[in-house]
């Protein structure tokens, strides 16, 4: 997406400089097609798929500034009734807007993005202090996901038993328990911690 935005916008700037100017309708299609089109591409991305949550909120605001954009040219040539009905879309499309910011960029995937940021943390021998794995899995939990609670607990566990913090590892495994435990996380994941614990020098 963003390769895209850099090409596009690449082509309005070369267009600015040929003999004959382009249109300023022209930019505003442009904007509304790729904006509307990332914007589908970005809800699922953010509600589905959960691959990440910044297309949509982007691409959204390209979606209005186009839209309303447009509106804004063609202002004059509207009815009485056009306008009502431009001035009700214009809100509805901000409201839109406000919405992908806060679901995607406010509250996004906070849960399954700490675990991820945990994850990598630990693959690089990050363990303790600010931005440590145990830092990220710590604010890895979800009163309404709590299936991706498991995950951190029993990743806290496991880093608090190799680094010698037994009564703290027995703590964060008894929590892990009460949501099911090692048989409710994927084999895929627990590998993937022992991996990485197995990569840090002893002293870690």
């Amino acid at each position: 997406m963003g390769w895209l935005m850099v090409t596009i916008f690449g082509l309005f700037v070369l267009a600015e400089t040929a003999p004959r100017d382009v249109a300023v309708v022209s930019h505003l299609v442009v904007l509304i097609i790729l904006g509307g089109i990332g914007t589908l591409k970005g809800i699922h991305n953010m509600m589905i798929t959960r691959r990440e949550v910044l297309v949509a909120p982007f691409s959204g605001a390209l979606f209005c500034a186009g839209s309303i954009g447009l509106m804004v040219v063609e202002w004059p040539n509207l009815s009485v009734f056009e306008h009502f009905a431009a001035f009700l879309t214009a809100v509805l499309l901000i409201g839109g807007q406000v919405w992908l910011v806060f679901r995607g960029l406010l509250i996004g995937r906070l849960p399954l993005a700490w675990s991820q940021a945990g994850i990598r943390a630990l693959q690089r021998g990050l363990v303790e202090g600010d931005y440590g794995a145990i830092w990220c899995f710590e604010r890895a939990w979800d009163l309404e996901e709590e299936h991706l609670n498991p995950m951190a607990w029993i990743a806290l566990e496991k880093i608090n038993r190799h680094l010698g913090n037994n009564s703290r590892a027995d703590e964060w495994q008894a929590r892990a328990a009460e949501s099911g435990g090692v048989e409710a996380v994927a084999s895929e994941w627990i590998d993937a911690l022992e991996q990485a614990l197995k990569a840090l020098l002893p002293e870690n």
